[in-house]
């Protein structure tokens, strides 16, 4: 879908990958995959010494564009080993992925 970054579908995201949600605190608490670390796109520069520099991190948003933006940032910064999540969370929702909520509610991408 964002041709300009590299993208990995959901169903291909391996096991071990740093899965970094870049969505708000209330879509993040309405459902993100387990062990997805949150950190909304607009404190990305601010706190990019929380993104690691090795080792596999995908990107993911609700559908792929915020996230696509902050992984060609992180390219333009050095970063050489993150990925965006093609469609977002809402592809991982509907390749069968898990999500979790933080609210006791039904987990949802929102």
């Amino acid at each position: 879908m964002f041709g300009q970054v590299p993208q990995v579908a959901a169903a291909d995201v391996p096991a071990g990958a740093y899965l970094l949600d870049v969505r708000e605190d209330e879509e993040w608490v309405a459902g993100h995959p387990p062990g997805a670390h949150h950190l909304p796109m607009m404190q990305i520069p601010a706190r990019l010494a929380e993104v690691p520099t090795t080792g596999e991190v995908v990107v993911a948003c609700r559908v792929g564009a915020r996230s696509a933006q902050v992984v060609a940032y992180l390219l333009g910064n050095g970063w050489d080993n993150v990925r965006n999540l093609d469609g977002g969370l809402v592809a991982w929702a509907g390749a069968g992925r898990p999500l979790v909520s933080e609210d006791g509610c039904a987990p949802e991408v929102v």
